[in-house]
């Protein structure tokens, strides 16, 4: 199956959905990832077949033998995306075309059959339009999207997997953050490595996040909010948070972010960020950014804004900043100008009420 072929779907109606007076309560106030809809999607995959039988079926515990591969070698991968409702009461998404070609990258990083972009949206379409009820009205909701793939062989043995289940399942969310958009404290670890060259650090692997809960654990333990990951070689250079990209914006009104070097995660909202300041004519540039001029620039009024950014958060500033010899204030630790500015075209172009002129937007219903 090539990166243009699909499937049809099977469609297995959960014959025990909740009920509407009960999904009303639960999306009133559904935090994030706490609750999920009544379906999920599933395809299997073995080597000289393909993938095949693809389902929208009931949500449901997948079956699983001791010896299934993912749980000893933790060949696994997975996405995250959103699904709007917009102001005519349809259901759009946000470039999951770009979300089908990281997995598909992951994928071939982590020695996984890949699922052909194709097939990767129809399942997206497929499951939003059977729990269309959940996709949130609430201006700050959204449907969550899960997308993920593990090895299902059952064996013992250092190599490949040859079958593969690939899984959706969704999530009505709210704000990712406690309180809404405002400015997070973040913790720079010094002991701890989020990816180093030639390893998994651009591929969206479970391994990535389960190596960097320690480091998150103790930035928590510090009162702050998130994790900020130095190189691994020098531990000097900032590379990203523990689940979002990092952008810092001067006086001169340009834009500096990390650069992709393998070892950083291709965010999908990085991208989009990049063109859309780039749309206002800001210089962003995607170069080399130490720790210690992060801290200099601060103090000399040079940096005057400072966020982050991925799917789930969407853009969130940073206001103060910590390790084991202190800490300091991005400018006067409030939500920066380009930064909110930013944040309100992004979250407008993805909810349908700004103009979409590079055509990111997926219309579902």
């Amino acid at each position: 199956m090539s990166g243009g072929e699909t499937l049809d779907f099977e469609i297995r109606p959960n014959p025990a959905p909740v009920a509407a007076a009960e999904r009303s309560a639960l999306l009133a106030n559904p935090g994030f990832g706490r609750i999920f809809t009544d379906h999920m999607v599933t395809i299997r995959y073995a080597d000289g077949k393909g993938w095949y039988d693809a389902r929208v079926e009931a949500r449901a515990p997948i079956p699983m033998d001791p010896a299934t591969a993912v749980l000893h070698y933790a060949q696994e991968i997975f996405e995250g995306l959103k699904a709007y409702r917009s102001a005519d009461g349809g259901v759009t998404m946000f470039r999951p075309d770009a979300n089908a070609a990281r997995f598909r990258a992951s994928a071939q990083r982590m020695a996984m059959a890949p699922v052909p972009e194709r097939l990767f949206l129809d399942a997206l379409d497929a499951l939003i339009r059977t729990d269309r009820d959940w996709v949130p009205d609430d201006p700050e909701g959204s449907l969550y999207l899960r997308p993920f793939q593990y090895a299902s062989e059952v064996f013992l043995g250092v190599k490949p997997s040859s079958e593969y289940l690939f899984v959706i399942i969704a999530s009505p969310v709210g704000s990712y953050f406690k309180g809404g958009v405002q400015p997070v404290n973040v913790w720079v670890s010094r002991d701890y490595s989020r990816a180093a060259n030639g390893g998994t650090g651009a591929a969206k692997c479970g391994g990535n996040y389960a190596a960097s809960l320690v480091a998150q654990a103790e930035a928590i333990e510090h009162g702050c909010d998130q994790v900020v990951f130095l190189d691994a070689s020098e531990q000097r250079y900032v590379e990203e948070l523990g689940g979002m990209n990092v952008f810092y914006v001067f006086d001169d009104g340009s834009l500096t972010t990390p650069p992709l070097t393998g070892t950083i995660l291709p965010g999908i909202t990085r991208e989009s960020v990049i063109r859309l300041a780039r749309d206002r004519g800001l210089t962003v540039r995607e170069e080399l950014y130490s720790y210690e001029q992060w801290q200099a620039d601060a103090r000399s009024g040079r940096l005057r804004e400072a966020f982050a950014c991925g799917t789930a958060a969407v853009i969130t500033p940073i206001g103060t900043v910590r390790d084991r010899d202190g800490e300091f204030t991005v400018a006067d630790g409030k939500a920066g100008e380009v930064t909110m500015s930013l944040r309100d075209t992004l979250v407008g172009i993805q909810r349908g009420v700004t103009a979409d002129p590079h055509g990111w937007v997926h219309r579902v219903l």
